[in-house]
């Protein structure tokens, strides 16, 4: 259940004096859409919140803090060819996010498919992915979510340049730390609830 975002956009609707069925027809959707996201049962995609943001007349930011905080049990993925990295970051990462989901993948194309079925709030991914790039996995990932946090993992500082050029949130380079993974995800550019020890 999305409470947050649900409460959240509820006290808005109501303090701009506006009905569900007048938000609707605002925001060119069925009054049944903003009542699914006002019970929590569903959360608009990023399209939708930018058009609520504007028919709301609120900084963009408030809704999506809410979206992301809302996700009780967010993803996390990690994607690296070596099976040895996997089995000792993945510990790291449940470590440092209790909350989340944190599943593993040794091939893109498996990452490609859960990111479809699932909604993906964070991806570490490794450069080199054996004949795949991790650059390219990166934007098939945000071509699937634009919201979707990527880090990149490697071992070789002189790959950064091309990371930045991505739309990805972080660097690191390996190897993978406790440490490491909070910084990055304080650098997060769309935060999310982890279930720390830091929030």
């Amino acid at each position: 259940m999305n409470n947050y975002f649900a409460e959240t956009l509820r006290k808005q609707r109501t303090g701009k004096g506006l009905s569900q069925q007048q938000l609707s027809e605002r925001m060119y959707v069925n009054r049944s859409t903003i009542a699914r996201w006002e019970s929590g049962t569903r959360l608009p995609d990023a399209a939708m919140l930018s058009r609520l943001s504007q028919c709301l007349g609120v900084d963009a930011n408030i809704l999506l803090n809410a979206a992301a905080e809302s996700e009780e049990s967010p993803n996390v993925i990690m994607v690296d060819d070596r099976k040895i990295i996997l089995t000792g970051g993945l510990p790291i990462l449940e470590q440092v996010m209790p909350s989340a989901t944190i599943t593993g993948f040794t091939r893109p194309t498996e990452a490609i498919e859960y990111a479809k079925a699932n909604r993906v709030s964070l991806a570490f991914l490794d450069i080199e992915l054996g004949k795949t790039s991790g650059l390219d996995l990166c934007r098939t990932l945000l071509d699937i979510n634009p919201r979707t946090n990527v880090v990149f993992l490697t071992a070789y500082i002189e790959y950064s340049l091309d990371a930045w050029s991505t739309g990805a949130s972080g660097f690191m380079l390996k190897p993978f730390t406790v440490e490491g993974v909070r910084e990055q995800l304080k650098k997060l550019r769309y935060p999310f609830m982890t279930g720390g020890a830091d929030e």
